[in-house]
C-alpha cells in the first residue's frame, strides 16, 4: 500500500483555558497568607500596579476608556472603571467591605509596634541545635565530638536514633567500640533519653537519671513487660511480681512521668495560629458578615506608567504596556470577584447552618457542595477552591470553612443530623464517662439511639471514635 500526504479541513470545539482565567481560578483557592504573597510578587513585576492608602482619582486602562465611547459595552466599561479603581478594598467590596474605615484609622503607634516582627520573634531551638550546643560545651574529645555530631545528625524528631553503632562507625569513619562510649553520653544530655533505639532503653535511661534503679521491679517491668502494660494485661504481672493493684498503679504512675518522646517538644507540634478570612458576628437575632482585609495591600492602576504607555515610541513597547495594563486590570477584578464569591459563600453557609452559628456543633446540618452551588448559583468546583484553606471566625471558635460540609445520619422520623454533631456528642459522652467504668462503642451507640433516635453501627461508632483519636474503652479504663 502506497503512502501519500494528504490536506483536509476538520472543525472541532476545544475549551483552553487562558492565563487570566487561570489566574482567576488560582486566587479562589489561594489561603490568605498565599493571596497576599502573590499580590505583592504582582507588584514587583507589574509597573502598572501600585499599592495606596489614599483615595485617588479613577483609574482607567486604554480598552476601558475606547469601550466607554461605545453605547453597547457602557456597562462594561462602568464596572471596569469602578473596580479598577484605586483598589482599596473598601472600593472593591462595597457592601462586603469587613470594617469601617474610622476603626482602621489608627492615631498613634507605638514604639516597639514599628519594630519588624523579625526583630522581636526568637524561633525555637531545634533539637539538633540543642544537642549540639550541649555537645561543643561537653568534656569530650575532639574526636569524640565529631562522633556525637554523626549521631545527632541521624536522631529523628522523635528523639530516637535511626541508626546502628556499626552504621554511625562507618560514618564517622571509626571503630563501633569508639561510638558505645560517645551514645551513653548523649542519651544523658537534655532531653534526657534522646539518642535511644528503643522505647525501654528511652525509659531505663531517664530511671537511672532519676535514682530509681535500685527498684528492680520497675526496671524489670520497663525493660521486659512494656508491651503488656500497654495492653492492660495486669494480672500474670500481679503474680509474677506478688504485688497488688495499688502497689502496680503506683509503678504505672511513675512511668507515665517519663517522657517516651524526649524530641518531641522541640518538634513542629507547635499551636498554628490562623487568620480567619471571615467574621461572623451575632447582631440581636441576626448574623453580622465580615471579610477580613487586615493585612491586604490596596491596589490601584499607577497613572504615572499609564502616561508612559500613551507615548510609547515603538510597537514593542505599547503591546508590553498594554499587556502589563490588561494584566493589572484583570488582577484587580479576580481580587474583587474572589471575595465577592467567598461573601456569597460564607452567606449561604450562615443561612443553611444557622442552628450552629447559635447553639454550636451539636446543632450542625448535614451539608454538601452541591446545596451551597445550587442556592448561590456557582459550580460545585468554585464552591470546592473557595472554601479550601479558608477559615471563618465564628461566636463557636475559628474552623475552616470545609467543617460545615458533612455527611448525613437518617433519624428515626425521616429526618437528618450531620455526622459532626454525632461525633460533637460522642466526645462529650466520653468525657463525662466513669473512667473506672468506660462506655464501650456499642453502649454509645445505644445511648445516641436514645438520645438522638439515631440508627448508628458499632462500627460507626468506632470510625468516628478514631478519627477524633480517642482510644478503646479498654485503654480508657484506669485502675482502681
Amino acid at each position: 500500500m502506497a503512502l501519500e500526504l494528504r490536506q483536509q479541513l476538520k472543525l472541532t470545539q476545544q475549551l483552553v483555558m487562558t492565563p487570566q482565567l487561570q489566574q482567576a481560578i488560582r486566587l479562589l483557592q489561594l489561603s490568605r497568607l498565599e493571596l497576599v504573597e502573590t499580590v505583592q510578587q504582582e507588584l514587583l513585576e507589574n509597573p502598572f500596579l501600585e499599592e495606596t492608602q489614599d483615595e485617588g482619582p479613577l483609574a482607567e486602562t486604554p480598552d476601558q476608556r475606547d469601550a466607554a465611547s461605545d453605547p453597547a459595552t457602557a456597562a462594561d466599561a462602568a464596572y471596569d472603571r469602578e473596580i479598577a479603581r484605586e483598589a482599596d478594598w473598601e472600593d472593591y467590596l462595597g457592601d462586603f467591605a469587613s470594617t469601617s474605615r474610622q476603626s482602621t484609622v489608627r492615631e498613634s503607634e507605638l514604639p516597639e509596634e514599628m519594630t519588624s516582627f523579625e526583630a522581636r520573634y526568637a524561633a525555637k531551638p531545634s533539637l539538633e541545635g540543642h544537642l549540639m550546643w550541649q555537645l561543643r560545651l561537653s568534656s569530650l574529645t575532639e574526636r569524640q565530638k565529631d562522633i556525637g555530631e554523626v549521631i545527632i545528625g541521624n536522631i529523628a524528631s522523635s528523639g530516637y536514633l535511626h541508626a546502628t553503632l556499626d552504621e554511625i562507625a562507618e560514618m564517622a569513619g571509626v571503630a563501633p567500640a569508639e561510638v558505645e562510649p560517645v551514645l551513653h553520653a548523649l542519651q544523658r544530655f537534655d532531653p534526657v533519653g534522646v539518642a535511644a533505639r528503643t522505647a525501654q532503653e528511652c525509659l531505663l535511661v531517664q530511671i537511672e537519671m532519676l535514682g530509681y534503679t535500685r527498684d528492680k521491679v520497675l526496671v524489670e517491668l520497663v525493660r521486659d513487660h512494656l508491651e503488656d502494660l500497654e495492653k492492660r494485661r495486669y494480672k500474670p504481672l500481679l503474680r509474677k511480681f506478688r504485688l497488688t493493684m495499688e502497689d502496680l498503679k503506683e509503678y504505672l504512675d511513675l512511668i507515665q512521668t517519663l517522657d517516651p518522646m524526649p524530641g518531641a517538644s522541640y518538634g513542629g507540634s507547635d499551636p498554628q495560629f490562623v487568620s480567619p478570612d471571615v467574621y461572623v458576628y451575632r447582631y440581636d437575632d441576626d448574623f453580622i458578615i465580615m471579610l477580613n482585609e487586615d493585612g491586604l495591600p490596596h491596589l490601584q492602576l499607577s497613572t504615572m506608567y499609564e502616561r508612559s504607555a500613551a507615548a510609547a515610541a515603538s510597537a514593542g513597547e505599547r503591546e508590553y504596556f498594554q499587556e502589563k495594563m490588561r494584566s493589572a486590570s484583570w488582577l484587580i477584578k479576580s481580587l474583587y470577584q474572589r471575595q465577592r464569591t467567598l461573601y456569597k459563600v460564607v452567606e449561604s453557609i450562615v443561612k443553611y447552618q444557622r442552628g450552629f452559628f447559635e447553639d454550636g456543633v451539636s446543632r450542625l446540618k448535614p451539608l454538601i457542595l452541591k446545596d451551597i452551588a445550587d442556592d448561590i448559583g456557582m459550580h460545585e468546583s468554585t464552591v470546592s477552591r473557595i472554601t479550601t484553606s479558608k477559615y471563618v471566625a465564628t461566636p463557636h471558635g475559628i474552623v475552616e470553612l470545609k467543617f460545615f460540609f458533612n455527611s448525613a445520619l437518617e433519624l428515626d422520623d425521616g429526618s437528618q443530623v450531620g455526622s459532626e454533631s454525632v461525633k460533637a456528642l460522642i466526645k462529650k459522652l466520653i468525657g463525662g464517662e466513669d473512667p473506672k467504668e468506660p462506655l464501650s462503642d456499642e453502649r454509645i451507640g445505644e445511648i445516641l439511639k436514645e438520645q438522638l433516635k439515631v440508627n448508628i453501627a458499632r462500627r460507626t461508632v468506632a470510625k468516628y471514635r478514631t478519627a477524633m483519636d480517642i482510644p478503646s474503652s479498654s485503654k480508657r479504663k484506669e485502675l482502681f
